[in-house]
């Protein structure tokens, strides 16, 4: 990818990245772990998927799914089938091509017992309002998927991760506001993003420019171009042959807190008068 500003900006390492897709909680698919391919193998989607700091992840599946029956539900001694959970990090706003990143959890997935699960839906619950875990009992089922390895997938290479070491990451700091931020910024400033512009390298310029990502090391755009310029990414690639290019602009240095955030985004747009994110 090209980036600019400076010539090597830092970015998160990749278990603060897949940290942050798994906080984020986007959409999540289940599927053998012996096979990824979307041809082939049964799909599932949970009812909700929560990825707990430490790496496990808490399932909720309809009793009668396939998968729920395949464990033993509670039964004791339960039972434990090899699982990938697919979590794609998708962009805030509207693009041709919203797949930021993709996060594979493979593991084992096994039953809980009505006590572990209750604990579980409690701590889901004291973290995001879910609905859907008032029905744990009463028509759903919590599962357990316990990794064994997790592998990061965006823009910025394919990353192998073990259990612990995305155990002992944190998430972006602005993960959680990183959507509601680069929603207003899309529709309530666009002369800030087009003041933006002139950090594209000029191979890139005359395409269409749009927020793409904040994190504590910069801002990310997205650059959606008619053309083929050439070392596109397989996550930028569009469906009907235009290509898009991904540029990073680092800030001065990292930041932390929104106030930082505000006068690193007004360096980056050249004047000090800008409305912080």
């Amino acid at each position: 990818m090209t980036r600019t500003r400076p010539q090597t900006p830092r970015t998160p390492f990749p278990a603060e990245r897949a940290k942050s897709i798994a906080t984020r909680g986007g959409p999540a698919v289940l599927m053998p772990a012996v096979d990824r391919d979307p041809a082939s193998g049964p799909h599932t989607e949970p009812v909700l998927h929560h990825v707990h700091a430490g790496g496990r992840a808490s399932i909720l599946l309809p009793d009668d799914d396939p998968l729920v029956l395949a464990v033993g539900g509670t039964a004791t001694p339960p039972g434990e089938l090899a699982i990938t959970l697919e979590i794609t990090d998708e962009a805030p706003v509207e693009l041709r091509s919203p797949v930021r990143g993709l996060l594979w959890l493979t593991g084992w997935l096994r039953g809980l017992d009505e006590r572990a699960a209750r604990t579980r839906a409690t701590t889901i619950a004291e973290q995001r309002a879910e609905p859907d875990l008032l029905d744990l009992g009463h028509g759903l089922t919590m599962l357990d998927l316990v990794p064994a390895s997790l592998v990061l997938a965006d823009s910025e290479g394919t990353h192998s991760l073990t259990a612990q070491t995305f155990g002992s990451a944190s998430p972006d700091p602005f993960c959680h506001q990183e959507s509601t931020w680069l929603r207003h910024l899309e529709h309530a400033h666009p002369e800030v993003v087009t003041a933006l512009a002139r950090h594209v390298p000029d191979e890139l310029r005359g395409g269409r420019i749009r927020p793409l990502g904040i994190d504590r090391y910069g801002l990310r755009l997205r650059v959606e171009h008619p053309g083929d310029l050439g070392g596109a990414d397989p996550f930028t690639a569009g469906d009907t042959g235009a290509v898009d290019h991904d540029v990073r602009l680092a800030f001065d240095e990292p930041v932390d807190c929104k106030q930082r955030l505000g006068v690193a985004l007004r360096k980056l747009v050249g004047c000090p008068m800008r409305p912080q994110p």
